[in-house]
């Protein structure tokens, strides 16, 4: 019971969030945000953390707000630099998923961790996230906790 009152509560706070602000950003670069981050990334060593998604996707919104609010968020800020890339209708950015081996097919959210060189450490590759209105926090910070050490 706890736990779909926090489903519930995660879910119209998303709602609510994704009034406001959309998560993806339709119209970045993507490839240049990409680069931006691993520049950034080189002076931190910290892995890069490429969510690709779409703003009308109840998952990603979810996945989203967990980026900053639940659980995840701290742990999430702290180890990983961060690129949110729109994938839209499944129509953009294709090019960039398919070069880091994010098997798109098998549904977003889906996230690629790329080391400050841009060496592929981890990658979604069968819909881990796909389900995140399904998953508590405390799920989404485990999936992240394990990857963030990824080397």
């Amino acid at each position: 019971m706890r736990r779909l009152i926090a489903c519930l509560a995660l879910a119209a706070a998303t709602v609510s969030a994704s009034a406001a602000e959309p998560a993806y950003d339709e119209r970045a670069d993507a490839p240049a945000q990409v680069a931006a981050a691993l520049q950034a990334a080189a002076g931190t060593h910290q892995p890069v953390l490429v969510v690709f998604g779409a703003n009308w996707c109840g998952d990603c919104k979810v996945l989203d707000m967990a980026f900053k609010q639940g659980a995840a968020a701290p742990l999430i800020a702290s180890r990983f630099k961060v690129v949110k890339v729109d994938v839209g209708r499944f129509d953009h950015n294709l090019a960039l998923a398919e070069r880091y081996g994010v098997p798109l097919k098998h549904g977003i959210p889906a996230v690629a961790v790329l080391s400050p060189e841009g060496r592929v450490l981890y990658v979604t590759k069968a819909g881990e996230l796909a389900n995140a209105r399904q998953m508590d926090d405390r799920a989404i910070y485990d999936f992240f906790a394990a990857h963030a050490g990824a080397r």
